[in-house]
């Protein structure tokens, strides 16, 4: 009978290094907050409540690695402003949208901005969707 021999494992893959793609997003979200009127603490539920000292060294401009979560969430939150812009040619319009009550189901007469402060990432996917669906998508 032939000898068992274990298998070898497989090398760990290293952690994605998401900067690339978080630096960006971070400054393009801090305008969009500014736009938006949110204060430090609304910007911290969107981005998934880091440690406040986190939460500021993002916004001097300081990415270290992070977690794919806020990749996610950067993606719906970007993608929400750019579909408000696309609804909604007027940028004070497209803007003041999030803090509008809606009548929509997925708000249920709350404001969007409501939802989006839960602090899911499946809300921000909520509101993602809403919009898409109105723009035909």
């Amino acid at each position: 009978m032939p000898a068992l021999v274990a298998p070898r494992p497989h090398p760990a893959k290293p952690a994605r290094d998401y900067r690339d793609l978080v630096e960006p997003g971070l400054r393009t979200f801090f305008r969009i907050a500014d736009k938006w009127g949110l204060d430090n603490e609304a910007c911290r539920t969107l981005l998934g409540s880091p440690a406040r000292s986190t939460y500021f060294r993002w916004k001097a401009g300081e990415v270290g690695v992070v977690a794919k979560d806020l990749v996610e969430r950067l993606s719906y939150l970007l993608g929400i402003y750019k579909a408000l812009h696309v609804l909604l040619p007027n940028p004070e319009h497209a803007d003041a949208w999030v803090r509008r009550a809606n009548q929509a189901p997925a708000f249920g007469g709350a404001t969007p901005l409501e939802r989006l402060l839960a602090g899911q990432v499946a809300d921000l996917y909520v509101v993602r969707q809403y919009l898409d669906g109105e723009r035909g998508w």
